[in-house]
Parts: C-alpha cells; structure tokens; sequence
C-alpha cells in the first residue's frame, strides 16, 4: 500500500492544535511538505517544530483568520504563488451551540462565510495546480451531523450540511482530474471545542463535569472519546495515494455513535 507523500505540499487549516495538528503530524511523517494556517502566529510556530524533518521535509507557517475576507484572499494569492498545493484539509471551529429556533441571522452567515465560502475560495486557488500535477485530495473536517442533526447546534447542523454537499458537488466535477474531495466527520473527539460544549453543559444542568462526561460516552458504543490521532489517521489515508479512489463520501470517525449506515 502506497502512503508516501514524498514530494506533495499539504495545506493544512485549523492546524495550530486539536485535529488540525494531529493531521499535520501525521501527513508530515508521511513525508509531506506542511503548510500550517491558524490565527495564531505563536501557537503556529509552536505547532511546526513539533512536525517530522526526518526526510528534508521543508514546513511552513500562515497566521490567518478566516473571518477576515480581504486577509483570505490575499493569502489565497500568496499561496498560487509559492507552491503547488497537492493536499488541502478545510478545518475550521464549529458555530457556537444553541437551538435553531433563536439563532441570529448573523449566525448563519458568519458561519457559512468561515466553513462553506473559506474552503470554495482555498479550492479555487489551489486546483489549477493539483490538476497540472494529476495529483489532489481535499478533504474537509465536518461533523457527523451532516448524517444526523445533533441536538442543540442549529447553526452548526445547517452550516455542516451545506458543507458536505458543497463537497459531494466538487467531487464530481473534479473527479476528473485525479482530484478526490472527500469529509472526515469526528464524533466525540478530545479537542478544546468537547471541553467546552462539556462545561457548557455542566453548568446547564448544574453537574460535574465528569458526569456530563460519563453521559455522552453512554452514546458510543466503544464507551469512549476519541483521540485527534484516531481522526487525524483516516484524514491521512484519504490523503495519500492508497485512496486514489475514494472520492466524494464522507466517513464517521466516531466510534460507531453515528445511528446511520
């Protein structure tokens, strides 16, 4: 099985910590050359020195923040002029929890700006590249919601499932060209976004966090969180050449709590 990205540049979002960086790990130690973007130029620099060098692996950093549109473009021409881009992951921090029924129209924009419109603009700048080259994979960390609404992340849910159709969309139009696009979607995954909907919701129902803890995992059938490795993982493999066709699905990481086949 071919797992070698030897030669192939990865452009990795959200890669400061939690998922993000897990999958920095992991395609760096599959030999690739990592571009980290985050908002954060010191956690960045941080992030980086921890990627595999073993091979002459040549990594790079971008402080950018999303939600400024006029900086996402710039940085998506700085990128069309550096290097070709053989690997985007679009990852991004989910919406912020609460019922659909008084989510702000803001909301929905602000988060369909930072997910749907952010990754269609990265797209855009990185596949004229991946298709001179004959070789792309974009894979887009989403949320097993797109599958089954979860309770309490109305915007979350909407946004997430524009996200995963906006992907199955692309997919098919640049299948073509050896390009795959495909959605990782984590279940309950031990990052700073589970610690807070887990505080959030101790406080709710006035219980320790532990408790609060002990009732989600009741919901996996492995009775237990993930890691970021175990996500970061299968987001590598859609990476590398072993999934050349594997195109335009999307895969619970979740320990089976997803009640979809």
């Amino acid at each position: 099985m071919n797992l070698s990205l030897e030669g192939r540049t990865a452009l990795i979002c959200g890669s400061s910590q939690g998922i993000g960086f897990a999958i920095a790990k992991e395609l760096a130690q599959m030999g690739a050359d990592c571009i980290l973007v985050a908002r954060s130029a010191s956690k960045l620099e941080s992030a980086l020195m921890q990627l595999d060098f073993s091979i002459g692996q040549k990594h790079y950093f971008h402080a950018v923040d999303f939600n400024d549109r006029s900086a996402t473009e710039q940085f998506c021409s700085e990128i069309l002029s550096e290097k070709t881009i053989h690997i985007l992951i679009n990852n991004s921090g989910g919406p912020a929890s609460g019922p659909i029924t008084v989510a702000a129209e803001e909301e929905f924009t602000k988060a369909f700006n930072q997910h749907v419109l952010t990754s269609h603009m990265l797209t855009k700048a990185v596949m004229e590249g991946m298709k001179r080259d004959g070789y792309g994979r974009i894979i887009n960390i989403i949320s097993t919601s797109v599958k089954i609404p979860l309770n309490n992340l109305g915007v979350s849910n909407t946004v997430r499932g524009a996200m995963a159709s906006w992907a199955k969309t692309m997919a098919n139009e640049l299948g073509q060209y050896n390009i795959t696009v495909n959605n990782v979607l984590p279940g309950f995954t031990k990052t700073e976004r589970l610690e807070t909907i887990v505080d959030l919701a101790a406080s709710k129902k006035n219980i320790d966090k532990q408790a609060v803890e002990n009732q989600m995992m009741q919901d996996v059938p492995m009775k237990r969180f993930g890691e970021a490795y175990e996500v970061a993982a299968v987001a590598a493999f859609l990476a590398s050449p072993a999934a050349s066709y594997v195109n335009g699905v999307s895969v619970p990481v979740d320990g089976g709590r997803t009640g979809a086949i």
